[in-house]
């Protein structure tokens, strides 16, 4: 697990900030100790944005929205990203974290490579999270954990398969993302993200995982999660060739007019 940074700054207050960092967009949302939706904001860009531009609009945030100021009791940020990998933990070495990388993401030589561990499955995410927002987060708040979405959204659905006999997939849809992973028997069987700009693209890569395992799309269960909705075109071209569709269902409150199953990352904690 990734270890939290830490200074002196005291955080006594009970509520907690959760932030979600992607090239594509930001999120924010304040929670109470008992669960309580106390604020919520995001923004979408129209093209991605650099680490210089996302600092930018989070300090913006931070300034323009009186909800995030003051302290917090707990502060987790998230960043959703294609740059990660997957490594069993007795393979892994931190010596060689950047190794894990290379060979299906560009990484610069003064990039930092961090990692998460989920100990009960035995994985390992590498990824490369964005140094200046660590250290704006770090002065503002103190003490504050970060993670990569992969290892909540993992650690979320291994728990919900750990004692289904089924073969299951899930779909976790953002804005130009989505991220596949299939488990059969409680046991991870893939777990990639794809980028994609048109419902061909998502619907053509929802396949592809499909035949990469040899998986009927007439009679395996498809789980969706994050912003689609029976409305979506995504959806309704899923539903031509994948028979057995549903969404999530996710014990936490909804966030505004989303519906529960949107947004679970902000809402999911380790």
């Amino acid at each position: 697990m990734t270890k939290p940074q830490t200074n002196s700054i005291n955080t006594n207050q009970t509520n907690r900030l959760s932030v979600q960092i992607s090239l594509t967009g930001l999120s924010f949302l304040v929670t109470s100790e008992e669960g309580r939706i106390v604020h919520f904001s995001e923004q979408k860009f129209d093209a991605p944005h650099t680490p210089n531009e996302l600092l930018y609009e989070v300090d913006s945030h931070f300034i323009g929205e009186t909800a995030l100021g003051g302290r917090f009791g707990n502060v987790t940020l998230i960043y959703t990203t294609q740059n990660y990998s997957l490594v069993p933990a007795p393979l892994f070495n931190e010596k060689k974290a950047s190794e894990y990388l290379k060979f299906n993401t560009k990484i610069l030589g003064n990039d930092y490579i961090s990692y998460d561990e989920l100990q009960n499955e035995a994985i390992v995410v590498v990824y490369v999270p964005f140094v200046n927002i660590n250290n704006y987060i770090f002065e503002r708040f103190g003490s504050f954990q970060y993670y990569h979405s992969t290892t909540l959204l993992l650690s979320h659905i291994l728990k919900r398969e750990k004692h289904s006999g089924d073969t299951c997939v899930y779909l976790h849809v953002l804005e130009g993302q989505f991220d596949c992973i299939i488990v059969s028997k409680g046991k991870l069987e893939l777990c990639n993200s794809y980028a994609y700009k048109t419902p061909e693209d998502f619907i053509y890569y929802v396949l592809f995982c499909f035949e990469q395992l040899e998986l009927n799309p007439d009679t395996i269960e498809t789980v969706l999660c994050g912003i689609i909705s029976v409305e979506s075109p995504l959806y309704e071209i899923l539903y031509t060739y994948v028979r057995h569709v549903s969404f999530m269902e996710v014990q936490h409150p909804a966030i505004g007019d989303a519906k529960s199953h949107e947004h679970i990352l902000l809402k999911t904690r380790l």
